[in-house]
């Protein structure tokens, strides 16, 4: 078995915590599979030997590095599908997001493979890898099997956790790449990692969200203050982000983004099953919302059933007066 791949996403000279996730998942499969796990990377010069070198703190034996055009996946595809060929590996796995999904579904048809997107777990029979995924509105799970001699596994948005090994620096391989001709037509402008907010509501311990018991646009202040004093972020689901009343970069959702935060404080919100599958990994959910019915409360450590307009304000207060003003 020639190992597991994984595609390392990067930003500013930082590596991605999705991809830094998806590392820690392939080295705990790889040693269950008996198999090495190594990383791939596109870029330029701020992919150091150093900074790439820390991958192997996460479980990567080897980096392979290629220059391109970082966000673009067709010069991506174009790189693991080199690395693959010269090495191997057996499955490829990404964090997760957008690009994701592109540069997985791109490589599987290139090479004929099984691609299964928005896992959230995987598990090791046989000696072979299973991909596990939630379907129907995250009642059941789905089971990919992979017959070929490459499986394409594409985690959702938090899915796998980063997890340090302890192991040593990962050694730094330089790969070099015929593009296909195709691959370098298309120019990067501009990166928006965060299409329009400030704050990466993915990568935040706490969040507090907004729904349309908000009232209006102005409602979210209410959020943005309480969240300003618990040192967090102010996500939205997609009813008011819809009505413009919040960025679409903060929604939370089966059409927005998942998150796993130590606190989820849901503000007016219902919780219908599709804002659910986007939260539901929170560590700790708390809601607040007049209707005593709302099905939130069915999946909430704590709820409070009260004026979220009087709410707000006392505990953005109390924390304030816990902090020391």
């Amino acid at each position: 078995m020639g190992g597991i791949l994984v595609y390392v996403l990067h930003y500013e000279g930082a590596l991605n915590k999705n991809s830094l996730g998806a590392v820690s998942e392939g080295a705990k499969l790889a040693g269950e599979l008996g198999v090495d796990c190594d990383a791939v990377v596109v870029g330029g010069g701020d992919l150091t030997n150093e900074l790439l070198g820390t991958l192997g703190s996460y479980g990567a034996k080897k980096v392979y590095r290629a220059e391109g055009a970082e966000g673009l996946a067709q010069p991506v595809i174009d790189v693991i599908d080199k690395v693959i060929a010269d090495n191997g590996h057996n499955y490829v796995i990404f964090g997760g997001g957008l690009l994701g999904f592109e540069i997985g579904a791109g490589l599987a048809a290139r090479r004929n493979a099984g691609v299964t997107m928005e896992v959230t777990n995987v598990v090791v029979e046989g000696g072979k890898l299973i991909a596990e995924r939630p379907i129907l509105g995250d009642s059941q799970i789905s089971r990919s099997h992979y017959k070929g001699d490459l499986g394409i596994i594409i985690g959702r948005i938090n899915a796998f956790e980063v997890k340090e090994t302890g192991g040593g620096a990962a050694e730094v391989v330089d790969v070099q790449v015929d593009y296909s001709p195709w691959s370098n037509q298309a120019t990067m402008v501009q990166r928006g990692e965060q299409r329009g907010a400030d704050v990466n509501i993915e990568d935040a311990d706490v969040l507090v969200a907004g729904g349309r018991g908000l009232g209006k646009a102005e409602g979210f202040q209410l959020c943005e203050d309480l969240a300003g004093v618990l040192g967090g972020a102010v996500a939205a689901t997609r009813a008011v982000v819809d009505a413009g009343w919040y960025p679409y970069a903060a929604q939370i959702g089966q059409t927005g983004k998942s998150v796993a935060p130590k606190l989820y404080l849901a503000a007016g919100i219902s919780g219908a099953i599709q804002h659910k599958v986007g939260m539901q990994a929170s560590e700790h959910i708390v809601a607040i919302n007049k209707d005593a019915n709302a099905p939130i409360f069915e999946f909430s450590d704590l709820g409070i059933v009260g004026d979220l307009n009087k709410i707000l304000p006392k505990l953005t207060e109390a924390v304030k007066a816990k902090k020391g003003g």
